[in-house]
């Protein structure tokens, strides 16, 4: 279970969030909704370790504590983090993308079963394999960004606005595959904007 305690960050003098306690069982889809400027974003980046902020309060992985470790540690200890925007490599092919998040210790020995499991996941990203990613559609590049995520196998998939810019079609082939993504017992917390389709994959909310 990924448990936040008392999670605070400020940028300088400007508080982004203050005392937030959440918490993600494994195999359950947590959302988290809120307005623009909210600290969604800040709250997934200090769990993962990439806040440019100062962070003070407490996030443990089953019983071991994730604060103040870099962000590959945290990895290698189970949590994965897909950006906003997506951050894939435009002109490598889309499995030269998925092995690169299987860089962590944890994901290296099992690197082909891994690949096998995404690829079985998202069936579009088998045929596509050998394509350069940039030639994608923007609902595919998102595909490939999860998968890449799940390379490093973690417990926990950390998700931020995955469906924006993405048609109401794409969205809803995007949030199956996160209903798939659960049924592996994998831990997702999502941060969204589209309460609707979210809150109807959740199994709880915070707002």
């Amino acid at each position: 279970m990924l448990k936040v305690q008392n999670l605070s960050a400020t940028y300088g003098q400007h508080p982004a969030l203050n005392d937030v306690t959440i918490n993600v069982n494994a195999g359950e889809i947590v959302v988290i909704l809120g307005a623009n400027g909210a600290g969604k974003s800040t709250l997934l980046r200090a769990i993962s370790g990439i806040c440019e902020g100062k962070v003070s309060g407490e996030v443990t992985l089953n019983g071991v504590g994730l604060t103040g470790l870099s962000s590959d540690a945290i990895v290698e200890k189970g949590v994965a983090l897909v950006p906003e925007g997506r951050g894939i490599f435009g002109d490598l092919t889309v499995k030269e993308n998925l092995l690169l998040g299987a860089y962590s210790a944890r994901a290296r020995e099992m690197e082909r079963e891994n690949l096998d499991r995404v690829l079985t996941q998202f069936p579009k990203l088998r045929e596509r394999r050998s394509q350069i990613a940039r030639t994608m559609s923007g609902g595919e590049q998102q595909m490939v960004a999860i998968g890449r995520a799940m390379m490093s196998a973690p417990e926990i998939l950390m998700l931020d606005e995955p469906s924006l810019g993405l048609s109401p079609l794409l969205c809803k082939e995007l949030f199956q595959n996160l209903v798939q993504v659960r049924k592996l017992g994998i831990g997702v917390l999502l941060v969204e904007q589209n309460a609707k389709q979210s809150l109807a994959i959740a199994d709880r909310g915070y707002l």
